[in-house]
């Protein structure tokens, strides 16, 4: 695995067979790793196991989704919807007005509109379940935002979506068949390139974490069990503002086991997740799930959609949103067919990263693509 949290909010990359342990700066990048791209590419055998590692989770993902009829579909890469307004993103609560997350295009062919690059397709998943005959899709496609790279994260990566007519029970159970379908077909077609990385008691570690169904928690227990490993007092206050890498390392640690985590709270989300019925300290939580892999980050995304229209306004009046903007996904739930869906996605180049257990993201992948000008 590829981290360990130590005291005061440090992070220790532990090892794979071609990077030793040390202290790193998980907030920023090492920009001497992504100098030279173009030689290391043609001189270093890594980059060989990494390609063929991507080659069969594209393979494996597909075989899945065919094995469960899910269908494939395109989609576009700009849109006025964006998905992410009112997030809390590292610390920071998002407003829609302001500071957007996604990469804004600054003309699209004069249109006095502002039209961004699509950080997630999610919207048009959905839409495509109003076809007569279609329950579930998917999609395989970039993803671009607004945010700086660190050690686990890139401001353009590929991730894989999956939308179906189900709530978000039976979506978990789809997510995490996936992940385990995944891990299972590199073991059986891709193992040389997965011991390039890790040794023989290291990948059956990782069989085992695979093998083993995660612990599942709620939000405010997870907060709970960091106060009570740190003592620090904002973990006391239930928000996101104060979960992010170290938390999600340290909160794997303390359960030795991959976990889920749920019900995050309503207004620190984006605005599609449908409530739970549960609220926590009187504070309304969503129907969501994010997994997280052991002494590393989260890697899929998870949640239920808001099936009743008055509620939906209401969250977009709530969020600031442009109605017409988001006309078309508000007319959906006017269909008296409507059916009330969940989806998910698993970012790519983390999971990579957890399986190779490369101390950073942008080793992780051939040509990464970070806040730093692209090279090449």
């Amino acid at each position: 695995m590829p981290y360990k949290a130590l005291d005061n909010w440090i992070i220790k990359y532990l090892w794979n067979n071609i990077n030793a342990s040390k202290i790193i700066d998980y907030k920023t990048i090492d920009n001497s790793l992504l100098e030279n791209r173009v030689s290391r590419v043609k001189n270093e055998e890594m980059f060989f196991h990494i390609a063929n590692i991507d080659d069969w989770i594209f393979n494996a993902s597909v075989q899945y989704f065919m094995k469960i009829w899910a269908k494939w579909t395109n989609l576009p890469l700009t849109t006025l919807m964006i998905s992410s307004p009112w997030e809390v993103y590292a610390g920071q609560k998002l407003d829609y007005t302001t500071d957007t997350l996604p990469i804004e295009i600054p003309s699209w062919f004069w249109n006095n509109k502002r039209i961004f690059l699509s950080e997630s397709s999610q919207f048009y998943l959905e839409l495509n379940l109003l076809i007569k005959w279609l329950d579930q899709v998917f999609s395989i496609y970039n993803s671009f935002r607004k945010e700086k790279s660190d050690a686990t994260h890139l401001s353009e990566f590929q991730h894989i979506e999956y939308e179906w007519k189900v709530d978000l029970e039976w979506d978990i159970k789809v997510f995490m068949w996936l992940f385990e379908y995944i891990f299972d077909y590199l073991i059986k077609n891709n193992k040389e390139n997965l011991l390039f990385f890790l040794t023989e008691e290291e990948l059956n570690n990782k069989i085992k974490l695979v093998n083993k169904w995660p612990i599942r928690i709620w939000f405010r227990e997870a907060l709970n069990l960091l106060y009570k490993e740190t003592w620090d007092e904002k973990y006391k206050d239930f928000s996101l503002k104060n979960f992010w890498t170290w938390e999600e390392v340290k909160l794997t640690e303390i359960l030795k086991s991959n976990v889920i985590v749920e019900k995050f709270p309503m207004l620190q989300i984006p605005f599609y997740h449908a409530i739970a019925e549960e609220e926590i300290n009187w504070v309304p939580v969503a129907k969501n799930a994010d997994f997280i892999l052991y002494w590393y980050r989260e890697t899929i995304w998870a949640w239920e959609r808001i099936k009743d229209k008055n509620v939906l306004l209401k969250k977009a009046e709530i969020f600031n949103l442009p109605e017409n903007d988001y006309l078309p996904y508000l007319q959906t739930r006017d269909f008296l067919d409507y059916e009330v869906t969940s989806w998910f996605w698993l970012g790519w180049q983390r999971l990579t990263q957890w399986i190779t257990n490369q101390p950073y993201i942008y080793e992780a992948t051939v040509f990464p693509r970070t806040h730093l000008i692209p090279n090449p």
